[in-house]
């Protein structure tokens, strides 16, 4: 069995999957023990990308369109489903999805870019829809905080996904966006229990940080929410109500969920985990996340793979539905203003008609 890795989410570098040769680390005695309790390095990597904005046409999410400034999250969590994107990249979705990072130096020119195309026609843009635009290494970057500047410059509406209590610092650009109404933010919360909350997501900001941050961005007039996700079965599920009341004491006023889902490299990756922080309940946990998930422990299906279902997902439902309601949540996020887009011109000054 692995053991942890102090300051990481994983303990695995799993094969990457494209990859056609597989290499396997042997200790033939030679090297001192590789688990000294060291904190692995991040290494950041400035890859220029070819498009900026991508596209989805699903059921499951409310947007179409989204931007990822940077692939990996050094947040570490474990369940993150976008860890198995970075075997297209070349590297594991194990250690290296959290430490070997890479950054779009060139995200907010091309976001100028593709703004400015004739045919462009704006819909909300969601930065954190894959990896969390906040993460650590923004705190020196700036990516996400250039992104900001020109969504702002251009009237474009968006829509914030994080974890991070980072996103205070981009306040000044927030609130302009909030009051011409075209942003919404969702902080994700799993957990009350900040020790829970380390093993999980271990570079994340702390369930009562981002309690924090939900009450300065109302405070600031920002609408925000709160995504409780993922859902664990067995191991959160019985924070649920408590972290839907403690988000709407802090000002949230729309709440949403998902249920754990483990697609590809990453069953494997929180199974090891499961074993190594929690073996007395490893085998109950995915237990219910099978039941849950029609005997396997993923489903990709469109209406499935956010909710689940069988009895235990819709005891879930059941009781968030409840909650939601007892709260006195709004029914759905604020409407974003998509008539006010101005397109930039190609020298990066705004149009005076």
């Amino acid at each position: 069995m692995n053991k942890p890795v102090k300051g990481r989410g994983a303990s695995l570098n799993p094969h990457n999957r494209f990859e056609s040769r597989l290499r396997e680390a042997v200790d033939d005695g030679w090297q001192a023990d590789a688990d000294t309790g060291q904190t692995t390095a991040t290494k950041i990597e400035f890859w220029p990308a070819k498009a900026i904005i991508s596209r989805n046409n699903s059921a499951d999410i409310p947007f179409s369109q989204s931007i990822n400034p940077y692939q990996g999250c050094e947040h570490g969590c474990i369940y993150c489903y976008a860890r198995p994107s970075h075997a297209y990249w070349g590297f594991s979705p194990g250690l290296d999805f959290e430490t070997r990072l890479i950054a779009k130096p060139n995200a907010a020119a091309l976001l100028r870019t593709e703004l400015s195309r004739p045919g462009y026609l704006p819909s909300p843009i969601c930065l954190g829809a894959n990896t969390d635009p906040y993460q650590p290494v923004e705190r020196k970057l700036k990516l996400t905080r250039e992104l900001l500047e020109v969504l702002l410059e251009t009237r474009h509406p968006l829509t914030i996904i994080t974890k991070n209590a980072l996103i205070e610092r981009d306040l000044d650009l927030l609130q302009p966006l909030a009051e011409h109404g075209l942003l919404q933010v969702l902080i994700s919360l799993t957990s009350l229990d900040s020790e829970l909350s380390r093993r999980l997501e271990p570079r994340a900001s702390t369930p009562l940080r981002r309690l924090q941050t939900i009450r300065c961005l109302a405070d600031a007039g920002i609408p925000v929410g709160v995504l409780i996700a993922p859902i664990i079965p067995a191991l959160n599920d019985q924070y649920l109500e408590a972290l839907l009341q403690q988000a709407r004491e802090h000002g949230a006023k729309h709440a949403s969920y998902a249920l754990l889902r483990l697609p590809l490299e990453v069953a494997d990756l929180f199974e090891q985990w499961l074993i190594s922080h929690y073996p007395d309940r490893a085998g109950h946990v995915l237990s219910l996340v099978r039941q849950s998930r029609e005997g396997k422990l993923n489903q990709a299906g469109f209406g499935q793979r956010m909710r689940g279902n069988g009895n235990f997902a819709t005891l879930i439902a059941q009781r968030f539905r409840l909650a939601w309601r007892r709260l006195g949540y709004t029914h759905s996020p604020p409407q974003l203003d998509c008539s006010q887009f101005r397109r930039p011109a190609a020298d990066g000054q705004l149009a005076l008609f």
